[in-house]
């Protein structure tokens, strides 16, 4: 026998557990083993004893006779042992037969050696077994300790292994899927239509190459459980470039997808920022210029006007140049009292527009007093008689005795009614109707109704007044209704005639016609803005040749 010299240092920490049914051959082998330097721990005779000792000693290798007594050979006993432990194996049989190496191979063993057994066979046999299973526990490790889950598949696309992150994604443990087709384990769905994805392992043997997995695919687990995965499949090559299987790495992309999610929303939020920062900015611009502009109008126009008064009252004082020169004063006066409309107009759309802003600032004062409906609202129809009668329109007004007092703001409140009539009287034709109702709601459509309850029970608050002026003759088209509140737009008159110039001499308009000219294009949109100050609403509907302007008030003003 051939003495080798082994460094004890090394390999005395090497365990051995030895497996051998008959005792000399069993006592050679343990004086051998410890003659190289190995650590003999214990001699089992029967698989049972091997499976009991291998659990207790933890050997660091084991060599197993095949032949054992009792009711299981040395071959289960290496599977049980390698599938519970994690222990490398070396055979030790004196049998060789095809069908006894075919059984063996199968349980994939780090050796096999023949009886009679040589020194020299077995110390080779036992450091390339520990070698080998020193490097396969370090690409284990790798492979268990890695963030993916990892799953190997052989050209049969048979599962061969699983680390415990692909058990954990899947649901499945390796023994229960261990040569299972990989398409029954993990199933892969399309997150739009919810169909079923071609396995990407499939195309990357096919095609010898690298596939990753588009976005938007999910993971059906064991449980049926939707998870959102990322990963890569890529086919195994041996050294002849042949390809002997394939491996997929995967992980769970919740988290990266959370992530991404959040970054997305503080990118809008901050983009919303700075649009609403701009605005304001912009806003702040308009405001700025619509104070001076309007307080730098509002003095000169209201000079204009003063000077014209005063050359109209001269005009009139001096009969000598109505009487010599009849037809030059009509002409003046003619002009002056053009003059005098257009500066009526502009001061007006100067006090809307500071209207308006004092309302988007919140700095309207409002002067809260109880209103009597039922003895205001016709006072404030009855202005409007005159107008009515000129333009050959009926004007109507029906209000009934037992109405509660309102609570608001009374000179905002005649604005809004009195611009909502001149709206109606500006836009009903000749004999055409005009008619001013109110109600009182216990349950409006307000705003700030229904109320839902923790329950889920709807009750309604704040019990109101609806203003309605109706006039008939006149349809606003459905799609100008959505813009007839916005500032300076004018719903469209078909129906009024093409009139000659007003600067031409031999124009001559009525008092209605030139009050049907004095708008400002802001009646509506401020009529909106007030009601809404009021903490009330206002909606139109029109058709089958009526229009119905419907304001929504609380009875009273709750303090926001």
């Amino acid at each position: 026998m051939i003495t080798i010299h082994s460094d004890t240092e090394k390999v005395s920490t090497i365990k051995v557990l030895v497996v051998e049914d008959e005792y000399i051959l069993a006592i050679n082998l343990q004086e051998t083993l410890e003659s190289l330097g190995y650590l003999v721990v214990d001699i089992a005779d029967t698989a049972e004893l091997a499976i009991a000792k291998a659990t207790e000693l933890r050997p660091n290798l084991i060599l197993m006779d095949i032949r054992l007594r009792g009711e299981i050979d040395g071959i289960q006993a290496a599977e049980q042992i390698w599938h519970i432990l994690q222990i490398p194996i070396i055979y030790v049989t004196g049998h060789s037969d095809k069908s006894t190496v075919e059984r063996a191979t199968v349980t994939f063993p780090f050796g096999y050696i023949l009886k009679p057994i040589r020194e020299q066979e077995l110390y080779v046999a036992i450091q390339t077994a520990l070698n080998r299973y020193e490097h396969e526990q370090f690409l284990s490790s790798v492979l268990r300790e890695m963030g993916d889950g990892v799953i190997v598949i052989d050209t049969q696309l048979q599962i061969k292994y699983m680390n415990q992150v692909a058990e954990q994604l899947t649901g499945w443990r390796f023994q229960e899927v261990k040569n299972h087709i990989v398409t029954e384990v993990l199933q892969l769905i399309d997150e739009k239509t919810l169909n079923n994805i071609q396995n990407p392992l499939i195309p990357a043997m096919q095609q010898a190459s690298t596939f990753n997995l588009s976005s938007g695919i999910l993971l059906s687990t064991k449980d049926g459980t939707l998870i959102p995965v990322a990963d890569s499949a890529s086919c195994l090559k041996d050294y002849n470039g042949v390809v002997t299987g394939g491996v997929m790495v995967f992980r769970d992309d919740t988290q990266r997808r959370i992530t991404e999610e959040r970054n997305l929303a503080a990118e809008r939020s901050r983009q919303l920022k700075l649009q609403i920062a701009e605005m304001q900015r912009i806003n702040q611009l308009k405001e700025d210029f619509l104070a001076a502009t309007s307080n730098e109008m509002r003095t000169p126009l209201s000079n204009i006007k003063m000077a014209v008064s005063t050359l109209k009252n001269l005009l009139n004082q001096q009969n000598i140049f109505k009487a010599f020169a009849p037809e030059a004063f009509e002409s003046t006066l003619h002009y002056l009292n053009i003059l005098n409309h257009e500066c009526e107009r502009e001061l007006n759309l100067v006090d809307d527009l500071l209207s308006m802003r004092m309302i988007d600032a919140d700095a309207y004062p409002l002067e809260f007093t109880k209103i009597e409906v039922q003895t205001w609202l016709p006072q404030v129809v009855a202005s409007f008689q005159n107008i009515a009668h000129t333009q050959k329109q009926i004007l109507e007004v029906s209000v009934p005795p037992d109405l509660p007092p309102l609570v608001s703001d009374l000179g905002l409140l005649g604005r809004i009614v009195s611009e909502l009539l001149t709206n109606a009287c500006k836009y009903t034709p000749p004999l055409g109707r005009i008619t001013v109702t109110v109600h009182f709601s216990e349950n409006p459509k307000h705003k700030k109704n229904p109320f839902t309850l923790a329950d889920g029970v709807e009750f309604h608050l704040l019990p109101c007044l609806q203003i309605s002026v109706h006039n008939s003759g006149v349809d606003i088209p459905t799609n100008e209704q959505s813009r007839i509140f916005e500032p300076f737009y004018q719903i469209s008159r078909n129906s009024i005639e093409e009139k000659s110039s007003i600067f031409d001499t031999a124009f001559h308009s009525s008092e209605s016609e030139s009050w049907q000219d004095s708008g400002t294009g802001l009646g509506l949109a401020l009529v909106k803005k007030l009601v809404e100050y009021l903490q009330g609403s206002i909606d139109v509907i029109s058709g089958n040749n009526l229009t119905t302007f419907t304001v929504q008030l609380p009875l009273r003003i709750t303090k926001e």
